[in-house]
C-alpha cells in the first residue's frame, strides 16, 4: 500500500494586536480607525492525530478503546473474529450507553476466511405488533429537535415506552454465535461483564453525554436514578483518575445472558422482566413480540468499483444511495490526491443520490449528525472480518431504562414518518429505511478493507471518503483517517472541513450552500468512521475515528 504524505493543518490566522486608541481623540476619528472582524471561533485549536494499530494476527477496532481491548482478550483466548465482535458489542452497553446496547438494533457483514462472499445479518428496526398508528397525534407543528418531521404530541415517538421498537440486537448476536462463533458464549461475555461490573467511567465526556438528555431522563425513574445522581449528572473529580458508576441491574442482566443464553432476552426470565416493565410503563413491546424476534441471514449487496466488490448491506439501509453515490463517481478523475473537481464531484453525486432516496420519504428521515451509533470492526488470524453497526437511534435513544433488567431501549420508532399514508409512516410490524452502513471491500475473492461508521445521515458520506482514500488514492489508514472530507446529507448544502484549501472550498462554494465547519467531538460534524485493511503481505491495519475521544484501534500481540 501506498503511504500518502500526511495531511498538514493550514497555518493559524494572524494575531492582530489592536493599539490603544481613546474614544474621543480628535487625531483619530471613527471613520479612520481599522474594522476589525474577528476570526471564526476554533472548538479545537489543537493538532488533532491518533494513531493506527498494525499486526499480522486479530485486531478490533471501536468507539471505545476498552471494549477493543475486550474484543482482543476474546481473540486471546482462541475465539475468532465473530466471537470478539458479539463480545466487543455487548462490551459496549455498558462502557458507551448513549451509543449502542442490549435495548438496541443494527446490520452486521460477516465475510468468513476461504469464503467467496459475506453474509449479511439483518437485525434492524421492526414496530411492535401492538403498534396503533393513532396514538401517534400530530400536534400540527413542525419539531425544533435534530429532526425535520411533525411534531407528535407529548412527543411520545421519541422517548417513553410508545417510542420502542423491538430490541433485536442480541437476537442477532445469538444467531452470528450460532452459526459461526467458536467460544462457549459464556466466556464471549466474560469480559463485558467485568467491564459492567467496574461500571461506566465517569469522566469528562460521560457528563457532557448525560447532560445533554438530561431534561429528559429526569422523567424516567430508574434511568434518573442511575444517570442523574442527586438530579444532576455525574461530574469528573477536579484532579486524578474518574470514577465508575453501575447501571442498574445491568451486570446481572449479563451474567444471566453468559449461564442462560442470549435467546434469554426474548423467551425467558429476561423476557418476562422485559415485558412486564413495558407493560407497566404503558408500552405496547409484548412477550409475543420478543418471542418472535428473528434476525435475518442474507446475501450482500455487491457493487463493483474500480475493478473490487463492495459488498453491502442493501435493503432498507443507506447501500442503495451508496450505489448511486458510486455511479456518479464512476466517470470522476482520480489524481494522485482529492482536488477540488473530485471534491466537486462526489457533491454532485451524493446531491443526487439524496433525491432519488428522498423523494418517496420527504424530510421524514433523520437528519442528525450526533452520533448516536457505534461502529465496530474486527479480523481475526484466519482472515475472517465482521462489519457491525449497532444503534439505540437517538443519543440514550428511549433514554428508558428498565428497573427489572437494566436494559436502556431503543427509541426506533422516531424511524418512522408519523404522518399517516405516507411511504415511511407508522405501522405494526413495519421495518423503516434507516443509514447504518456497515461495507467490505474485496480484492478478488478475499476480503480487504471493512468499515462502517455511526453519525447518522453524515454515514455514507464518511465511509465511501474512508474507504476510496485508502484504496483508490493509495493513503494509510492513518492518513486517511486524518483527511480533511465533506459532507452532503441532502439534495442542497453541502458541509466542509475547514482545513480543506482556499481553493477546494470556492469550488465547492460555486455548487450552492456550504457550510464550513471543524471535524471535532463537540459539535459532530462529521460521522465516525472506522477500518481495518489487510494488505497482501497478510499486515493488519486498523484506524478509528480520529475525533472521537474514547476510540481505538487494538491489535493482537
Amino acid at each position: 500500500m501506498v503511504r500518502a504524505a500526511p495531511y498538514r493543518m493550514p497555518a493559524p490566522a494572524p494575531v492582530i494586536d489592536l493599539p490603544a486608541v481613546p474614544s474621543d481623540d480628535p487625531a483619530n476619528p471613527p471613520e479612520d480607525r481599522m474594522t476589525y472582524q474577528p476570526p471564526p471561533h476554533l472548538t479545537q485549536n489543537w493538532l488533532l492525530q491518533k494513531p493506527a494499530a498494525h499486526g499480522r494476527r486479530g485486531m478490533v477496532v471501536s468507539q471505545v478503546r476498552a471494549a477493543a481491548e475486550a474484543g482482543v482478550a476474546i481473540l486471546d483466548a482462541g475465539g475468532n473474529a465473530v466471537d470478539a465482535a458479539i463480545g466487543t458489542a455487548v462490551a459496549l452497553s455498558s462502557l458507551e450507553p448513549w451509543n449502542s446496547g442490549l435495548g438496541g438494533i443494527g446490520f452486521a457483514m460477516v465475510h468468513r476466511a476461504g469464503q467467496s462472499r459475506a453474509d449479511v445479518v439483518d437485525f434492524g428496526p421492526v414496530a411492535p405488533a401492538g403498534t396503533d398508528p393513532a396514538r401517534y397525534r400530530l400536534t400540527g407543528k413542525m419539531m425544533s429537535d435534530l429532526f425535520a418531521w411533525p411534531e407528535v404530541e407529548g412527543d411520545i415517538n421519541v422517548h417513553g415506552p410508545l417510542s420502542v421498537a423491538i430490541p433485536s440486537a442480541v437476537a442477532g448476536y445469538f444467531e452470528m454465535h450460532r452459526r459461526w462463533g467458536r467460544l462457549p458464549i459464556a466466556e464471549v461475555l466474560e469480559p463485558a461483564i467485568a467491564l459492567a461490573r467496574r461500571g461506566l467511567p465517569a469522566d469528562w465526556y460521560t457528563t457532557l453525554k448525560i447532560a445533554s438528555a438530561a431534561t429528559i431522563l429526569r422523567l424516567y425513574p430508574e434511568s434518573a436514578r442511575i444517570y442523574l445522581p442527586g438530579g444532576l449528572p455525574p461530574m469528573p473529580p477536579a484532579m486524578g483518575a474518574p470514577g465508575h458508576f453501575q447501571q442498574g441491574n445491568l451486570p446481572a442482566t449479563l451474567e444471566r445472558l453468559a449461564h442462560a443464553g442470549l435467546r434469554d432476552l426474548y423467551e425467558g426470565d429476561i423476557a418476562a422482566s422485559i415485558a412486564t416493565d413495558i407493560r407497566a410503563s404503558g408500552g405496547v413491546l409484548s412477550a409475543a413480540d420478543l418471542r418472535g424476534c428473528q434476525p435475518r441471514i442474507l446475501p450482500p449487496m455487491v457493487v463493483g468499483w474500480r475493478g473490487r466488490r463492495l459488498q453491502l448491506t442493501g435493503g432498507l439501509t443507506a447501500a442503495p444511495t451508496l450505489a448511486r453515490v458510486l455511479e456518479g463517481m464512476a466517470g470522476i478523475e482520480y489524481g494522485a490526491e482529492p482536488d477540488a473537481a473530485w471534491y466537486v464531484g462526489l457533491a454532485r453525486a451524493m446531491k443526487a443520490a439524496y433525491v432519488e432516496r428522498l423523494a418517496g420519504l420527504g424530510d421524514a428521515e433523520p437528519k442528525a449528525a450526533e452520533s448516536c451509533t457505534t461502529h465496530l470492526t474486527v479480523c481475526d488470524a484466519d482472515g475472517t472480518m465482521v462489519a457491525m453497526t449497532t444503534t439505540l437511534l437517538s443519543s440514550l435513544g428511549s433514554r428508558m431504562v428498565l428497573p427489572g433488567s437494566g436494559i436502556l431501549m431503543n427509541n426506533g420508532m422516531m424511524w418512522f414518518d408519523p404522518t399517516p399514508g405516507t411511504p415511511n409512516a407508522i405501522a405494526p410490524g413495519k421495518r423503516p429505511l434507516t443509514n447504518m452502513l456497515p461495507i467490505i471491500l474485496n480484492e478478488g475473492e478475499k476480503p480487504w478493507i471493512a468499515a462502517g461508521a455511526s453519525g447518522g445521515r453524515r454515514i455514507l458520506a464518511a465511509v465511501f471518503q474512508l474507504m476510496t482514500f485508502v484504496a483508490d488514492f493509495g493513503m494509510t489508514p492513518e492518513a486517511a483517517a486524518h483527511y480533511p472530507r465533506i459532507d452532503v446529507s441532502g439534495p442542497e448544502e453541502i458541509t466542509a472541513d475547514r482545513r480543506l484549501s482556499p481553493g477546494i472550498l470556492a469550488a465547492l462554494s460555486a455548487e450552492g450552500p456550504i457550510e464550513i465547519v471543524e471535524h471535532s467531538a463537540v459539535p459532530i460534524n462529521f460521522a465516525n468512521p472506522n477500518l481495518i485493511a489487510i494488505g497482501s503481505d497478510g499486515g493488519r491495519i486498523g484506524m478509528s475515528d480520529a475525533a472521537s475521544p474514547w476510540s481505538g484501534a487494538v491489535a493482537q500481540a
